[in-house]
C-alpha cells in the first residue's frame, strides 16, 4: 500500500509554545521567519489543523504590527493549539 503524504502549502515560521486555553491565546515563537498583522497562517499539529487572517499579535502585552525571527508572540486563535504545533505562513 502506497503512503500519501499531504504536502503542507506556505512556509514554516515557527512553533506554538504555549496556550492559554480561558482566553483563547497561543504564544508563537518564531523560529524561522517573520510575522505580519495581515498574514495568513496555518496551524498544524496532532490534532490541529487550520488557517486564520493574523488580526493582532502582541509582544509584552504590547500591539505590534511586525515581528521578527526569534521573537515569541502572543495571538488570540479561533481553535484549540498545542505547544509543539507548527506555524507556516500561507
Amino acid at each position: 500500500m502506497e503512503e500519501v503524504v499531504q504536502e503542507v502549502q506556505g512556509k514554516e515560521i515557527g512553533e506554538v509554545t504555549h496556550f492559554f486555553s480561558r482566553i483563547g491565546v497561543a504564544v508563537i515563537k518564531l523560529t524561522k521567519d517573520k510575522l505580519n498583522v495581515g498574514d495568513t497562517i496555518r496551524i498544524k499539529g496532532h490534532t490541529t489543523d487550520f488557517e486564520q487572517k493574523v488580526d493582532s499579535m502582541q509582544i509584552d502585552h504590547k500591539n505590534i504590527n511586525e515581528a521578527k525571527k526569534g521573537a515569541e508572540i502572543g495571538m488570540r486563535v479561533q481553535e484549540a493549539v498545542r505547544e509543539n504545533d507548527t506555524v507556516y505562513r500561507l
